[in-house]
């Protein structure tokens, strides 16, 4: 099987939908069931030290998680997390962050995604992310 939507599709959807001010993060690669996304980081997302903060991390890896999802189910706006639990493991420290997801389990009303997260160029994790998505019903 192959991905339910491309990158090209993904980023126009995120460009249509989450209005945002600053550098947007970008999807860079889909394929089923996988899919990795890069975030700029600017002043605002760091902690002294240059360490880029918690809630960006967070934030990345929800949007990974969501994205592959739509490479199973089509984009699929109403897909809402449930839960996200995230485990900090070495500071994140350099320009962008990125974050690779992998749905490891896709039911008719969840999914549960890994993601792990790394300071860009980096092949050291920084954090790694599970997180569960409620699908909305087709009745």
């Amino acid at each position: 099987m192959t991905s339910k939507v491309s990158v090209e599709e993904v980023n126009a959807f995120y460009d249509s939908v989450f209005l945002g001010e600053g550098e947007q993060e970008r999807v860079e690669e889909v394929r089923e069931n996988y899919a990795r996304v890069r975030q700029p980081v600017s002043k605002a997302n760091l902690r002294p030290g240059g360490y880029i903060n918690g809630p960006t991390q967070m934030a990345i890896a929800d949007s990974a998680a969501y994205i592959a999802v739509f490479t199973r189910t089509g984009i699929t706006p109403m897909a809402l997390t449930s839960n996200l639990n995230i485990n900090f493991m070495r500071p994140c420290i350099g320009e962008a962050v990125v974050a690779e997801a992998q749905l490891l389990k896709l039911g008719r009303t969840l999914a549960v995604i890994s993601v792990e997260i790394r300071a860009e160029g980096s092949d050291k994790l920084s954090a790694h992310a599970v997180v569960n998505y409620t699908l909305p019903r087709e009745d």
